[in-house]
């Protein structure tokens, strides 16, 4: 299916769309939520997955990737933990093969070698080789999460870069798209004013830059 504002956020920088949503009053950053290489990007609608401490006895740590559709991203909330990992090396080559966007996690992962051999985009809070099998379980799939401080619903959308990872809630993503696509032409006017002569503080002026961010009514 064809889907436009996919399309668009994948030309915009985290940094644009980020101050697009401190602009609209949305908090949409990720914090604290790291790319495993910084060459890795991501755009896609989040498919959540919600994690909770194990039961006992302990449930599935998840066999949904063969429902997650291409270009989707994983998105899963284990609670910020960094003491039992939610994805390793065969949801990653599984992943991949399915055509999965990427994966981003708030939490940790492992097996980190072979998403950066196949160039299959992880973003996690951290990495660690200790299994989540027996210590978490999915609790619900598709339901609203939490990601660096940022609510992801099923189907909003995400854009990952080297600074991270933002998410655009569906309601608001195209009044984000249009504000950021604004601040990212602003910010190449005045690099090319800069490049014809003129000093960064006269091209700033001129082209509003410090009004760029300010919270609109």
């Amino acid at each position: 299916m064809n889907d436009a504002n996919i399309e668009r956020a994948s030309k915009l920088d985290t940094t644009s769309i980020s101050d697009a949503l401190d602009r609209l009053g949305i908090a949409g950053q990720c914090l604290n939520i790291k790319p495993l290489d910084p060459r890795f990007r991501l755009t896609g609608r989040a498919y959540t997955i919600l994690y909770g401490p194990a039961g006992n006895p302990p449930g599935t740590v998840g066999d949904y990737i063969d429902d997650v559709l291409p270009g989707s991203v994983v998105v899963l909330d284990n609670g910020g933990r960094e003491n039992a990992t939610v994805w390793g090396d065969i949801l990653t080559w599984v992943a991949h093969q399915r055509g999965v966007a990427g994966t981003v996690i708030d939490g940790a992962c492992r097996d980190t070698h072979l998403a950066r051999e196949l160039g299959y985009p992880v973003y996690s809070r951290s990495y660690s080789m200790r299994t989540g099998k027996d210590r978490v379980q999915v609790e619900a799939v598709n339901a609203i999460v939490n990601i660096g401080d940022a609510r992801v619903a099923p189907g909003d959308l995400l854009r990952g870069d080297a600074d991270g990872v933002v998410v655009l809630p569906r309601a608001h993503e195209d009044a984000i798209l249009a504000a950021a696509e604004e601040i990212d032409a602003v910010e190449q006017q005045i690099r090319a004013a800069v490049a014809e002569g003129k000093s960064l503080a006269e091209a700033r002026r001129q082209l509003g830059y410090h009004r760029l961010q300010a919270r609109k009514p």
